[in-house]
């Protein structure tokens, strides 16, 4: 979830790790700072609050002069977001600085050693003890008191390190946490992903689980958990710093919302050949494919909702028994997973430790796996047997939109896929979904054009403080997404609730002037989904539905309407999420939110 960055190079330090800490705000965070070497050892500034508080108390870093240095973004876990607890963290005897993203599980014990020791803690986190333990284990060979520390250390860590006696070096390591290596000419650096590198190198080294990168100006050599030296390829970003601007746009999320048909095109385009469905990297021989059983989709947050709609999909297509499960949920419990199972897991980042977790659980028991993230070269990416990449572009606001909607177009891609290979789809059916698949990204811009009155339908709605989502089959997954959208940008209390079950409690929290969103694009359940509107409607509530081009039913029942473009029913919820995600956009404005950094959440939650 925090931000890590570092510099060593030929140039003042500090307005570069500004700009790059500026670059990872996305993450999420609450508090900041940067620690320097200078010719008079290591001098460190943190602020809790923005960004822009540790750089106006920095004179935009003209008071840290020097040519190394680490900074961070923190998400408080052990200890309140304070300017004592923000990173970096400094040993006792100030020898070393350190920024740390994850969390040490056994920092505890740690803690009492180092105190028994004489050791006196400035912080309640949990990452000061590795400060002092590397000041313990340093005898003038820094690599060797960084291997020595991290082998006592249990948990998650990406770890920037400083040392006062080592002019011009860093450090970098990671375990079960994101960190990459960006390589320039006469300077190098680290941070948690490309986006605070970009506008410096395109030229990265993705480190692997206890690789540990020693970094000078001039040179980064690698090696391996035991210190042995490992070569690494350098790897080449294909985008560059404008797809991480706003682009003209008042937020990331309005941006990324309107780059949702390119950004599926993108998806699509290089997996449809000549009318067929081509999934290359997912290479399942037939004896392999004939011997599944059981799908399980795993993931968390939105991911999860994308999952959700993958069931119904799959199942409908491939008529294969499959489970759609919350990571957080499947990791403890003991799950029925196999050899027979295929376990698809869903995230954006890949670094998703909920979702790692759960990977690993069903992976030993026999599952094969199957990976769709965004990331390239992430864990979950690297852990999976097969990987099908997204090629949403960097996503900057936390809110997921366009991680979501490339998400589900996977997922549609491989329920049509698996039908064919599995001889349940004859030609003509087959024809039609893959027609109906390579029409998402217009049928997404159509959904966009179609609502040019959500601003004047959230500034009606946004002044409730509850709203319920309804629908049934994939209106009900739907909904749950278009409610997770509103809560974690309007701050709203949002539920989504399958119609049918109304009557089995829901319904007594609806009374007069409660505001109600019925998504009714599922045809086949319109009737029902229409007697339940008129439930709500009869104890007082207000109903902004969302239904499908052209049907002007819905107006006898319901106050307002969104409209949907028309398409294959088992896809309908790829455009129909969308203009509740503008919905829930323009509520948060109407609300005055800080919608591409919502308080609380952060982009990739690499700790449970």
């Amino acid at each position: 979830m925090c931000g890590i960055v570092g510099f060593t190079g030929n140039q003042n330090a500090a307005p570069i790790l500004l700009d790059g800490l500026k670059k990872l705000e996305y993450r999420g965070y609450d508090s900041a700072g940067i620690a320097v070497l200078g010719e008079g050892g290591i001098r460190m500034v943190k602020a809790s609050g923005r960004i822009q508080n540790l750089v106006d108390k920095t004179r935009d870093g003209a008071d840290l002069p020097g040519f190394a240095g680490i900074g961070h973004t923190r998400w408080a876990t052990h200890g309140e977001p304070t300017d004592v607890n923000a990173h970096p963290h400094m040993s006792y005897d100030d020898k070393f600085a350190i920024v740390h993203n994850g969390i040490i599980e056994n920092y505890a014990q740690l803690r009492e050693e180092l105190m028994a020791k004489g050791v006196v803690f400035k912080s309640e986190t949990d990452t000061e003890v590795i400060a002092h333990l590397l000041s313990q284990n340093y005898h003038g060979d820094l690599k060797k008191a960084v291997l020595k520390t991290v082998a006592r250390l249990e948990g998650a860590y990406a770890l920037g390190v400083l040392c006062a006696e080592e002019k011009g070096r860093l450090i970098a390591t990671r375990h079960a946490a994101p960190l990459i290596v960006g390589v320039g000419i006469g300077e190098n650096y680290f941070a948690s992903d490309v986006t605070a590198l970009v506008a410096y190198t395109k030229n990265i080294i993705d480190l692997e689980d206890g690789e540990i990168a020693d970094l000078t100006p001039d040179a980064i050599t690698v090696y391996d958990g035991l210190g042995r030296p490992v070569e690494k390829p350098v790897n080449r970003i294909t985008w560059d710093i404008a797809a991480a601007e706003k682009g003209g746009y008042d937020h990331f999320m309005l941006k990324e919302i309107m780059e949702q048909p390119n950004a599926i095109q993108s998806t699509i385009e290089p997996r449809i050949k000549g009318g067929e469905v081509v999934l290359e990297d997912f290479d399942l021989s037939d004896e392999d494919l004939k011997n599944i059983n059981k799908i399980m989709i795993t993931a968390c947050g939105s991911a999860f909702y994308a999952g959700s709609v993958g069931k119904y999909v799959i199942e409908d297509l491939c008529r294969i028994p499959v489970e759609a499960d919350l990571a957080s949920e499947l990791r403890y419990r003991n799950p029925l997973v196999d050899e027979h199972t295929l376990l698809v897991v869903v995230s954006q980042s890949g670094e998703t430790a909920d979702t790692i977790a759960a990977m690993k659980e069903c992976k030993a028991r026999g599952a094969r796996v199957l990976a769709i993230v965004n990331v390239v070269g992430s864990t979950i990416a690297k852990l999976a047997d097969h990987v099908l990449y997204t090629w949403a572009g960097p996503e900057i606001a936390v809110a997921t939109t366009k991680g979501y909607t490339t998400q589900v177009a996977v997922l549609d891609l491989l329920a049509v896929y698996l039908a064919r290979r599995l001889g349940r789809l004859e030609d003509e059916r087959y024809r039609q979904l893959v027609e109906a698949i390579e029409q998402f990204p217009s049928l997404v811009q159509r959904a966009i054009d179609l609502n040019p009155n959500l601003p004047a339908l959230a500034e009606k709605y946004h002044g409730y403080n509850d709203i319920f989502f309804l629908g049934r089959n994939l209106d009900y997954a739907a909904s749950m997404e278009g409610s997770l959208k509103l809560k974690e940008i309007s701050y709203l209390h949002s539920e989504a609730y399958a119609a049918g079950e109304l009557k089995h409690g829901t319904i007594a929290l609806i009374e007069k002037g409660r505001p109600v969103i019925a998504l009714a694009c599922y045809e086949r359940l319109f009737d029902k989904m229409m007697s339940n509107i008129k439930e709500v409607k009869a104890r007082g509530a207000q109903v902004l539905a969302v239904a499908l081009e052209g049907n002007r039913q819905i107006f006898t029942e319901a106050d307002d309407a969104i409209f949907v473009p028309r398409t294959e029913p088992l896809f309908n919820t790829l455009p129909e999420v969308v203009p509740l995600q503008l919905f829930a956009y323009y509520v948060a404005r109407a609300n005055g939110c800080d919608i591409d950094k919502p308080k609380n959440l952060a982009k990739s939650v690499t700790v449970e």
